[in-house]
């Protein structure tokens, strides 16, 4: 008798007149994506599986910027070669420069730029969590070759 008179009144006290969002999944974009607080998830399972949130850490933000950054800086030293007589070794990145001339580094920069808000927003899946390490590394690395290029041109 007294478990039931229990459970009535914590079913009574759960009528609540606002739905509780964390019932569902949150969507990738949502009216909650720039003012929300759910940064992580608590559950070892959900961390798993992963999904979206409504903020992003401090870590994910620096990564993203080391990519803008390194991909300026990647269209910055290729504008270098090239004018030193060298020529772009990327066919699609070729193409763009032969069919929009100057502009194709604003285009580049804008491809780099909406891959990188995508990773974000996918950031607590595990793929899109290595997908960013693995071009951060992949721009280092070819900023890295360009700054020896430039240093043999140099020369």
């Amino acid at each position: 008798m007294y478990i039931r008179v229990h459970i009535r009144t914590f079913h009574q006290m759960d009528n609540r007149a606002i739905q509780d969002r964390r019932k569902k999944p949150t969507p990738i974009l949502s009216r909650y994506t720039l003012s929300g607080r759910r940064c992580s998830f608590r559950r070892a399972e959900d961390q798993r599986k992963g999904g979206y949130v409504d903020c992003y850490g401090q870590s994910l933000f620096f990564y993203l910027l080391v990519i803008a950054g390194l991909n300026i800086l990647d269209a910055f030293f290729t504008i270098i070669i090239l004018e030193s007589g060298g020529w772009e070794v990327n066919p699609i990145v070729r193409w763009a420069i032969d069919s929009y001339g100057s502009n194709a580094w604003c285009l580049k920069f804008a491809v780099v730029s909406c891959g990188a808000i995508l990773l974000c927003l996918h950031s607590h899946f595990r793929m899109a969590k290595v997908s960013i390490m693995v071009i951060a590394v992949l721009f280092s690395g070819v900023v890295m070759y360009q700054l020896l290029l430039l240093r043999y041109i140099s020369m």
